[in-house]
């Protein structure tokens, strides 16, 4: 802010996020001999979608032929764009990781055997150790200081600036590696937790020209209570849904129904009656306590009394698109810039498919730990001090304040509920058709044509202003990705594809901001596809 004196720090490696996916990047690039920062949008422990909740976790036991049998299961439902290799990877890397972070005193609930159950997470309790684990490797943590823009020179990602909502000041990392670990992108669907995670470092990354990949498979709605946040569906498994008119939903979970009626603009009723015991209502409400929260103050009994539903769009948090990783160390195309978590692509261990739960969740340790640690390596092969490099913030939409002159002013609020008019209806977003996406993808080009203009020089404004223009981004790389893939495939589909298409067995890589670029590519290991006859798609 002017007037405001800013501060600014050197490290080798600067984590940008303080979910699950930033404390392992940061705790692994510590581990490493690396001099960390963390800059944390919220208050690392406590912020984004993991913290609130529970988490499940893809942990199996080291018996090969078992794994195998699970991999190869995997890869099939993915729509055979998975990639064997990196479930196996991650696979090992959860067993050992959560050893840990036994180890470091997370209370595992143990089987009548006294075995330690490592396939659950209290969101919680281990977010409060991943926080005392970074700490105490060394990271210098910087809660409430939202990153706004990378910063660059000729050699590729050299730190970062934001702001601190603490007191104002502007704040510098100038960095050897920076690690993207900013979540997904929920559009501010108003899901728990989740409202932190609109799409700054995807936004961010691209500005230097990093690629992205999967953005199409990102048609996922989750139900909750219409009053209500939780977006933990699980135990609704446990509920009988209805219509308005009392008639049972049929189809799988009794949700077959859920999506077209409330796209009719209907009315849908659950009751969780299928825990007919007080043994079974107990179990559940010590095993996910928030889900009850929203029903307790309401004043409502979930297993007796029925409760309206609707549906939250999670979008890239649930889906599978982010940064494409071009290496086993989590690096992307752009030299010292590394993504982990929900920013990364999930493609390569979920495919088409969501991989929310325990995929997601273990992605994040996993891909937390590599990116830190070949952030670091990468950091520390440089043989100079970062502070010496002579780096020039990114940043594009939404950053005109910093630049002398600009006329006009940036209308954030316009901007998010003008995607959010295109991301979340039903009837563009999840019942996709050509036509229909086409005229969405219009709109969305005209809102960011017209992004220009200053940001008025407070902390809300200039955080609000990079959220909206990075919703506005994704939303057009996930549209531009779902009219290239002209099949239906996992969560993807077009009405006018209906079937999964065998020349289409490859992954579609996006880039570009202003002029959208398509290209495919293939899957390794994955039978020959017939790529050649693919041609590059530029949309501007």
């Amino acid at each position: 802010m002017s007037g405001t004196q800013g501060i600014e720090f050197t490290a080798d490696v600067l984590v940008i996020g303080g979910g699950p996916a930033g404390a392992w990047a940061a705790w692994s690039a510590a581990r490493e001999g690396a001099k960390v920062v963390l800059a944390d949008k919220g208050y690392l422990g406590s912020s984004g979608a993991t913290a609130p909740g529970g988490t499940n976790l893809l942990v199996l036991p080291p018996d090969r032929e078992l794994r195998d049998a699970a991999v190869r299961q995997r890869v099939e439902a993915s729509g055979y764009l998975a990639e064997e290799r990196w479930i196996h990877r991650v696979l090992d890397q959860v067993y050992t990781s959560l050893l840990l972070v036994e180890s470091w005193g997370y209370p595992f609930v143990r089987d009548e055997n006294g075995t330690p159950m490592r396939n659950h997470l209290q969101g919680p309790e281990y977010m409060k150790l991943m926080r005392r684990a970074a700490a105490k490797a060394g990271v210098r943590i910087l809660d409430q200081s939202p990153a706004l823009e990378l910063l660059r020179d000729e050699h590729g990602a050299a730190g970062a600036r934001g702001v601190s909502r603490l007191d104002g000041r502007e704040w510098t990392v100038r960095a050897h590696a920076v690690v993207i670990a900013t979540g997904g992108c929920a559009f501010l669907s108003k899901g728990l937790g989740c409202n932190v995670l609109t799409g700054e470092g995807l936004l961010m990354s691209a500005e230097l020209g990093a690629e992205l990949s999967g953005m199409e498979f990102t048609r996922q709605y989750a139900p909750s209570a219409a009053f209500g946040t939780v977006t933990r569906g699980r135990l609704l498994n446990w509920a009988t849904l209805y219509d308005e008119e009392g008639r049972e939903l049929e189809g799988h979970g009794n949700r077959g129904g859920l999506h077209r009626l409330l796209h009719e603009g209907k009315k849908v009723f659950a009751v969780m009656d299928k825990a007919d015991t007080e043994e079974k209502r107990s179990i559940l409400r010590q095993s996910h306590a928030i889900f009850f929260l929203p029903y307790d103050r309401a004043g409502i009994d979930p297993f007796t009394q029925p409760f309206p539903l609707t549906l939250r769009y999670e979008g890239i948090v649930r889906g599978t698109g982010g940064l494409r990783l071009t290496e086993d160390d989590c690096s992307t195309t752009v030299p010292g810039l590394y993504a982990a978590g929900d920013a990364a692509t999930r493609e390569r261990v979920t495919g088409a498919i969501s991989g929310g739960g325990a995929y997601n969740a273990s992605w994040a340790i996993s891909t937390g730990t590599w990116a830190g640690a070949g952030a670091a390596r990468y950091a520390l092969s440089q043989g100079r001090d970062a502070g010496q490099r002579l780096a020039r913030p990114a940043g594009t939409a939404g950053t005109a304040a910093y630049e002398a002159g600009a006329a006009g002013s940036f209308q954030a609020q316009d901007v998010i509920e003008g995607v959010q008019r295109e991301v979340f209806p039903l009837g563009i977003n999840y019942y996709r058709s050509e036509p229909v996406l086409k005229q969405s993808l219009q709109r969305l080009d005209a809102l960011w044509s017209g992004m220009g203009g200053a940001v008025p020089d407070t902390v809300q404004a200039r955080v609000r202003s990079r959220e909206a223009a990075a919703m506005a981004a994704a939303a057009r790389w996930m549209y531009s990705a779902a009219l290239g893939r002209r099949e239906t495939r996992g969560m993807h589909t077009l009405a006018e594809y209906p079937q999964a298409d065998p020349l289409q067995q490859h992954r579609l890589i996006v880039s570009g901001i202003g002029g959208i670029r398509l290209r495919p590519e293939a899957v390794p290991g994955s039978p020959a596809v017939r790529i050649e006859t693919l041609q590059e798609e530029v949309r501007t």
